[in-house]
Parts: structure tokens; sequence; C-alpha cells
């Protein structure tokens, strides 16, 4: 006789969270920061550090990284005509010089109005979005505005980071290997690699391949029904390209362990499995909402930071490791003082 499912909701992933749990500044050293290791199979738990990560790899062993770039995308103006300050935050960028972008306060801002950065720099409001932004135009010098963004822009901290944003943010909110530009949210799962870790996890014969997905706002954003059935992923866009493809499927053939770097790793691999246990190149926009309970096809070990209570980054490490042995693992790291959140220690599930 089959086993009924449990149903699972979104009260299912809460805990007790203490604020001082909640890392506000990065680690001295990135891969100095505490590990918890958890082995699915046999329930043992591993207190170690990073740095220790390669001690779990294997030859030939596939470790998956996403090589997105945080750009930064907090930014103040000035509003024409009454002088106020307004924080727009740039989300996407629609066409040239278009962005959709959120501003506070938002009451204070209307189509028609005109925000300025600098005296050379500000955009038009022409639109509002369904989801309470506004659409802006922006007017420049020059062709680059990127390059505009990183000289008057701040690292794009989550909020839950009770602090301004830093220099020093502008390099540690941001992975070892981030290539790709179009996060406004750090692949937090990968901050605590260096150069020389890596640089070890190659000389042991551990193939390190890429892929990209631009993680949004929406990753902090809470989920605002029970049932996870009706929540709704926002879209972000991704890329698996050809050598990390081949190299999936070469490793699933040779039985070798498939490692995501991150929950965002984790969502661009399960978007792109054709059948069975094979995957193909593939760029796009993905919304998949991976909760319990769930059959991972390309992933059999995972580094994660610990997650916030109810998020749906808590729900896909949970369908992964079993979400009540996840949960007494989280009540253990709050007992031996582990930071959490982005800017907190690491977990290996193997």
């Amino acid at each position: 006789m089959f086993q009924k499912r449990i149903k699972l909701r979104l009260t299912d992933f809460d805990y007790n969270l203490p604020k001082a749990r909640i890392a506000q500044d990065p680690a001295p050293r990135r891969d100095y920061a505490k590990m918890m290791v958890l082995h699915r199979k046999t329930k043992k738990i591993e207190h170690r550090k990073f740095c220790n990560l390669h001690e779990y790899m294997r030859k030939n062993d596939l470790l998956i990284i996403n090589t997105t770039k945080v750009f930064p995308a907090r930014l103040f103006a000035i509003k024409d005509r009454t002088d106020a300050t307004v924080e727009v935050f740039l989300l996407r960028e629609l066409e040239n010089d278009l962005w959709e972008v959120l501003v506070k306060p938002a009451r204070k801002v209307r189509i028609g109005n005109k925000l300025h950065f600098t005296d050379k720099v500000h955009c038009d409001v022409i639109d509002n979005t369904v989801s309470g932004g506004r659409v802006v135009r922006f007017d420049y010098p020059g062709d680059d505005f990127y390059k505009i963004i990183d000289g008057i822009g701040n690292s794009p901290l989550p909020p839950y980071i009770n602090r301004k944003a830093t220099k020093q943010d502008k390099d540690r909110y941001q992975t070892v290997y981030a290539a790709n530009r179009g996060a406004v949210a750090a692949p937090t799962g990968g901050l605590h690699f260096t150069d020389g870790l890596i640089k070890k996890l190659k000389s042991k014969g551990v193939k390190i391949k890429p892929c990209t997905l631009h993680i949004g706002l929406g990753t902090f954003r809470p989920i605002q029904v029970e049932d996870l059935t009706r929540h709704q992923m926002d879209s972000e866009f991704f890329e698996v390209p050809p050598e990390t493809a081949i190299a999936i499927n070469e490793a699933r053939e040779k039985e070798k362990k498939i490692v995501a770097v991150g929950t965002s790793s984790v969502r661009a691999l399960e978007t792109v499995v054709v059948s069975g246990f094979q995957v193909a190149p593939r760029r796009g926009w993905t919304d998949k909402f991976i909760y319990p309970p769930y059959d991972f096809k390309m992933t059999d070990g995972l580094i994660t930071n610990f997650h916030m209570p109810k998020s749906t980054l808590l729900m896909l490490v949970s369908a992964f490791g079993d979400r009540e042995f996840i949960l007494d693992a989280y009540k253990l790291a709050i007992r031996k003082q582990y930071r959490f959140l982005s800017y907190g220690d690491s977990m290996l599930i193997l």
C-alpha cells in the first residue's frame, strides 16, 4: 500500500531566527567561514571550515558555479522641483536606457517626474508597473551606462543587513569568479570561495564549470500564500552553456558526483533537464519553484548558506536534504552560533 504524501504548507518552513545570528558583515576571510556538513543517508553532521571543502570532493567530480555578477543597483537621486531624496533600485533593463526600477518613497514619485543623480545623469519617470515599481528612461553622457552605475551606485545589500553599504561590500558581496553582470542579489553560496581554494580543487582533479542565473530582488520577497502551489516565482534569466551541459552529461555517464554551488545553480540545472538524466545547453527565463517533495535529476550535493524562515531558498534546501533534517540542523547551528543569511556561514549537503 502506498503511503499518502503529506501536503506541506508555508508554516512548515518556519523557525525562530534570533537577530543576533544574522551576519551584518562578511567574515575576515572568505574560506574561513564555518561549514556544516550534512550527510543525508546517515544523518551525520560535521562542523568544519569552508577551506576543508576539497576533502569532500573526488577526482572528476563536477562543481557547478553561478558566474552571475552583482552590479551596484541601489542609486540615490534628487527629485526635480522638490529637492526630495529618492532611492532608485534598478531591477532590469527593458531596452536601451529603459529600466524597470523600484523607488522609495514610491508615493512621491509619479509619471513625468525627473530624477537627478548628478549634474549630468538623470532619468524621466515614464510609467508605473503592476508590481508597484516604475519605468524610467536614463539620460547620461557617453555610451557606457554600467560604468556610470559603477561610479554612483551602491551595493544592493539585503534588507536584513542594517547598515549602509561600504566600499568593502563591492568586493565581498561578489564571488571571486563573477563574470556576467546582471544580478541584484549575490549567489551567496559561492561567496566563501577563494582563488586559492579553487586552485586546490582543480589540482585534485575536480572539474569546475559555469552556469548563469541572474538573481532578482524576488529572492527576498516573502511568500504571501499558505498553499505553496499558489506561489509564483519571479522569472530570472539563466544560461547553461554547451561546455557545462557536456560536462554534466559525462559526469552522469561516469557516475561522478555533481555538486551545485548555491540554490540558483540548482534551479538552472533542474530547468535544463530534457529527459532522464541528460541536459541540453539552453538560455532563457526560468520561474522554477522547488519545494518538497521534489525528485532532483542533476544535483548530488549542494553548497548553500543558512536561509530565512519561510523562504523559497529554505524550501529548495529542504527538498534536497529532507525538511526535518534541515530544520534540526538549523536549530543546532543557532545553538553553536553559526552566522546566518547572505554574509553568514556555509552548509554542505551530501
